[in-house]
């Protein structure tokens, strides 16, 4: 199934795409067009956020240049629905002419000083768009610390101030933003590092560039696309348990035997038609207790997922899952084994540490800028690369034909995610997925990783309900969202 095709998935994109689009579409476009499109969506989105109009108190931050400009028309358009709108000129000189002539039409106050300032309902965050680089300078930064510190909810417009559009790192002060409303396309800088976490809740406002766009950077997965992709796996009338998928789980230790019955419980979850186990005798014992429709012993099976709670043997284990020549995942203490390519499709699902291990690098420097060490990872051991994250970012293998695929970012999932057992979890779910992928799903594990990825980010939601979780609340949650992806659109 094709990255490009697969229904429902939002693709995202360098801010140098977005703009190449742009310029193709003010070619044949009346001028102010766009501007007009992003702010009648903003103003939208910010009508949505405050939930009635009248009579609230709307601050607008702008900056210099079109992002400025689209907050002060999304400003003009809330003040002509009776919202009272001041708006903060941080670069008077250089503010946006016609965006600020249309707010003083319709009434907003406008101000060059933080001794004007009154307290707001929202906040436009219109300091600078995709084309700034760096953290907030002195005067924004200030105007920044007033507003967080009124703790009013904030929108920021396209992207928050401060934050690098292509990788989401923040370099000195950077805002923080409830909803960030952005236009055209997603970008890149909003679904990884700190910028998805300073992104808040993300909308994109179609403002007629997607005839323009190219291949995109990274694709993040819906409910829609990963539905699609179940559906095209699931069994047919003809089917039967072996052409459903037969995994085989290596994992769990003496030490460790929770994570062997962690990561045979989710390859269990019933997307493959059978589970395999191979291990010590006291995680087989607690396997069979526990599944007894996993068989205990060796056999064919059409994927390995090898690794997880490790043990004195892992490198044989490594070794002999190789020589059956099928596609494997590859997790925890297995990974410390993968020093070249392996002669096998693999998919690799280390965290930060462990590649950082891998590749010699600081942990720090991974977690900062998760999808060039991804992507790095995946060139160096030609392999799919799950790393996991805040926002789990997968890279697949490059090829001849695509030496720099768009990269899976995972936004499914809660900060409660971090558990215990939790990666186990992850891994036997993509062992699952990966015996039982569509025909045509070709050696392609990169959205084997991204679908496993968005199921577990989505059963950790289901099962949290806000609060805290364990590795066997997601267990018991695959089910049912499983179930309800796959009976929707």
């Amino acid at each position: 199934m094709s990255v490009l095709t697969d229904a429902g998935a939002r693709p995202a994109f360098t801010a140098a795409q977005v703009r190449d689009a742009e310029d193709q579409l003010l070619a044949v476009s009346p001028p102010g067009a766009l501007m007009q499109r992003a702010a009648a969506g903003l103003s939208g989105a910010c009508a949505d956020l405050l939930g009635a109009v009248y009579g609230r108190r709307v601050l607008v931050l702008a900056g210099s240049g079109n992002n400025g400009g689209d907050a002060l028309f999304a400003g003009a358009r809330l003040a002509r629905r009776g919202a009272q709108v001041q708006a903060l000129l941080l670069s008077p000189e250089q503010a946006h002419q016609a965006g600020l002539a249309a707010l003083r039409t319709a009434g907003g106050r406008v101000s060059d000083s933080l001794d004007d300032l009154a307290v707001c309902d929202l906040a436009l965050d219109g300091i600078v768009g995709i084309g700034a680089s760096g953290g907030l300078r002195p005067h924004a930064a200030a105007a920044w610390e007033w507003v967080r510190e009124t703790g009013c909810p904030v929108v920021a417009v396209d992207v928050p101030s401060g934050i690098d559009v292509d990788d989401g790192t923040a370099d000195g002060s950077h805002v923080l933003a409830d909803l960030t409303v952005t236009f055209g396309a997603a970008k890149m800088g909003l679904l990884v590092g700190a910028g998805a976490r300073a992104a808040g809740a993300v909308q994109v406002i179609d403002i007629g560039l997607s005839p323009h766009l190219p291949t995109p950077t990274a694709i993040a997965e819906t409910r829609a696309s990963v539905g699609s992709w179940l559906r095209a796996a699931q069994p047919t009338p003809q089917s039967h348990k072996y052409t459903r998928g037969v995994v085989g789980v290596a994992a769990g230790s003496a030490q460790y035997t929770g994570a062997g019955v962690l990561a045979v419980s989710a390859a269990n979850c019933g997307l493959a038609g059978m589970v395999r186990y191979l291990g010590p005798a006291e995680v087989a014992d607690l396997v069979r207790n526990r599944h007894p429709e996993v068989v205990v012993g060796a056999g064919r099976v059409q994927a390995w997922v090898v690794g997880s709670g490790g043990g004195d043997d892992t490198a044989g284990v490594l070794d002999r899952a190789v020589a059956d020549q099928v596609p494997l995942v590859v997790d925890a203490d297995a990974l410390q084994h993968v020093t070249a390519p392996l002669p096998v499709p693999a998919l690799l699902t280390p965290h930060a540490g462990e590649l950082a291990r891998m590749l010699d690098a600081d942990r720090g420097d991974v977690e900062a800028d998760p999808m060039r060490y991804a992507r790095s990872a995946a060139e160096r051991f030609e392999a799919a690369v799950l790393l996991k994250g805040h926002r789990t970012v997968i890279a697949p293998a490059p090829t001849s034909e695509q030496p720099a695929p768009p990269v899976w970012v995972n936004t499914s999932g809660t900060r409660w995610l971090a558990t215990a057992g939790a990666g186990d979890v992850l891994a036997g779910l993509c062992g699952a997925l990966l015996a039982a992928r569509p025909d045509d799903a070709g050696d392609d594990l990169g959205q084997v990783g991204s679908v496993g990825a968005w199921l577990h980010g989505a059963a950790a939601t289901y099962a949290s309900q806000g609060a805290p979780i364990t590795a066997a609340d997601l267990l018991a949650a695959l089910p049912a969202v499983i179930g309800d992806v796959l009976g929707g659109p």
